[in-house]
C-alpha cells in the first residue's frame, strides 16, 4: 500500500516538525531525515522503524510531542513485562479517537437507537472508555459495566435490553455459556457484539455468534494507536477496514524490517498521521497480518488488514519447529468433536522438549479417537508430535480478560 498524496503531505510536515522538537524523542532518532519531493515513498521507508522496548525507555513522558498543558489524558499499557508505555492525549487526540469509534461503530450497523453493553476494562487501559466515547458520540444509550462480576453483567443486560456488546472474545465465551446455562437466552436482546483485544479462532467464533446470536465483528487497536477503535471489520467479513485518513499501515518482514508487497504476510507496523500528544513514526505493533488487495464488495474506500494471525511474540520454538497459535487454531479447526478452547504446556523432560495439548470436545465423542485424529492433524500440518488431551466442556480456565493458553515450563 503507497502513500497518497495526502498522506504524504502530512507525513513531511510531521517529520520536519518533529525534528525540531528539542530534546523530544523523535530528534535523535530520526537524524534530520526527512521526506523530500523526489522519492517520499523511499524517503519514508528508509526512516527507522521504532518498538515497544524505545517508548518503555521514554518513560514517563519523552515521547511527548506538544506542551504539557495541552495534555489532558494519560493511557498506559499494562506494564505487565516491565516499565509501562505512556501514552499522553490531547483534546484533538480524544476527539479523533471518538470519531473513528463511530465509525466502527456505524460499519457494523449500530445506530443512536442501540444500547451498547461495555465489558472491557476502564482506567490506564484504553478499551472501556473508548467504547463509551463512540457510542456516547453516535447518540447511542451506553452501559459502562467493566469486566467482572458476571450476575451484574447478566442482570443489566437483561434488565436493560442490551443490543450490542463489546468484549474480549474470552470473556464473550464465558456469557454465552453462562446464558446458556442459566437458560435465560430467551431474555437476552443482543443484536451485535464488536469483539477485541485477543486473536480468536473460527470454532470460538462460531460459538459465540449461535449461543449469543449476534453478528460478530472483529475491532482492532492498540493502547500505543489510540487504542481499539483504528479498524474493523465489515458486514461481508473479509478482513478488518484501517482508517488510512488517521494513520498509515505497511506490512513489514519481521526479521529484516524491510516493506514487503501487499498481500503478502508479516508485520503491521502503523503510523499516526494526525496525533498530537505522543505522534508516532513506523511503530512495530508485533502483530502479524498482511494487507488485502482489491476492493471490499461493501464498498468502503479504507485498506483492509487479514484477521489477525498471531503476534511475532506469540511464536515458541519446540523441537526446532516454530508455532503460532493461529497453527493451533487450524488444527483443532479441522478435527470434528473439538470445541474451541485449548491449552498447550511446554516442557523439558528427561532431556526433551514436549508439548502436551489440551482441547475441549464436543459432548457424545470418544476422547481416544479425537486425540487420535489431533496428533495426527497437528503432525501433518504443523510436523510436530504432541501429547493430545481430550477434556470435558468447560474444563479448560475461562476468563474475564484475555485467556492465557500457551505455558512454556521450560525456563
Amino acid at each position: 500500500m503507497k502513500l497518497n498524496q495526502t498522506q504524504t503531505d502530512t507525513l513531511r510536515e510531521l517529520v520536519a516538525r518533529l525534528n525540531k522538537i528539542d530534546g523530544g524523542f523523535y530528534k535523535n532518532k530520526l537524524g534530520g531525515a526527512q521526506i523530500g519531493l523526489s522519492d517520499p515513498q523511499g524517503d519514508f521507508e528508509r526512516l527507522p522503524l521504532t518498538d515497544k522496548d524505545e517508548l518503555r525507555g521514554a518513560y514517563p513522558l519523552g515521547i511527548l510531542a506538544c506542551g504539557e498543558r495541552e495534555v489532558v489524558r494519560i493511557h498506559s499499557s499494562s506494564g505487565t513485562t516491565g516499565t509501562p508505555i505512556i501514552i499522553p492525549y490531547t483534546q484533538r487526540d480524544l476527539d479523533d479517537w471518538a470519531d473513528q469509534f463511530v465509525r466502527c461503530y456505524e460499519y457494523a450497523g449500530v445506530t443512536a437507537a442501540d444500547r451498547v453493553h461495555i465489558t472491557p476494562g476502564y482506567g490506564l487501559w484504553t478499551a472501556g472508555i473508548g467504547f463509551q466515547l463512540g457510542a456516547e458520540k453516535l447518540g447511542a444509550m451506553t452501559i459502562p459495566m467493566g469486566p467482572g462480576n458476571t450476575d451484574k453483567q447478566l442482570r443489566m443486560m437483561t434488565d436493560l435490553k442490551s443490543t450490542v456488546l463489546t468484549a474480549t472474545s474470552s470473556f464473550a465465551l464465558l456469557l454465552a455459556e453462562e446464558i446458556e446455562k442459566r437458560g435465560i437466552g430467551d431474555k437476552i436482546f443482543l443484536k451485535r457484539a464488536l469483539i477485541g483485544s485477543e486473536r480468536w479462532g473460527d470454532k470460538m467464533r462460531k460459538r459465540i455468534a449461535s449461543e449469543l446470536g449476534v453478528k460478530l465483528f472483529d475491532i482492532y487497536g492498540l493502547t500505543e494507536i489510540y487504542g481499539p477503535g483504528i479498524g474493523i471489520s465489515c458486514e461481508y467479513e473479509n478482513g478488518m477496514h484501517c482508517w488510512d485518513d488517521y494513520c498509515y499501515f505497511e506490512i513489514v518482514d519481521p526479521k529484516t524490517g524491510k516493506t514487503v508487497p501487499d498481500g503478502e504476510s508479516g508485520e503491521l507496523v502503523i503510523t499516526t498521521l494526525r496525533k498530537e500528544g505522543a505522534p508516532l513514526l513506523r511503530y512495530r505493533t508485533h502483530d502479524l497480518t498482511r494487507i488485502l488487495p482489491g476492493e471490499c464488495p461493501c464498498g468502503s474506500p479504507h485498506p483492509r488488514i487479514e484477521t489477525l494471525i498471531g503476534r511475532t511474540d506469540d511464536m515458541v520454538k519446540v523441537k526446532g519447529v516454530n508455532i503460532y497459535p493461529g497453527q493451533i487454531d487450524d488444527v483443532l479447526r479441522e478435527v470434528p468433536g473439538v470445541s474451541s478452547e485449548y491449552q498447550i504446556m511446554i516442557d523439558h523432560l528427561n532431556g526433551r522438549d514436549t508439548m502436551t495439548l489440551f482441547f475441549e470436545t464436543e459432548p457424545n465423542v470418544t476422547a481416544r479417537d479425537v486425540e487420535n485424529d489431533v496428533k495426527e492433524t497437528f503432525k501433518s500440518r504443523v510436523g510436530l508430535t504432541v501429547v493430545p488431551k481430550a477434556v470435558a466442556l468447560g474444563d479448560l480456565p475461562r476468563s474475564e480478560k484475555k485467556t492465557r493458553r500457551v505455558f512454556d515450563n521450560r525456563y
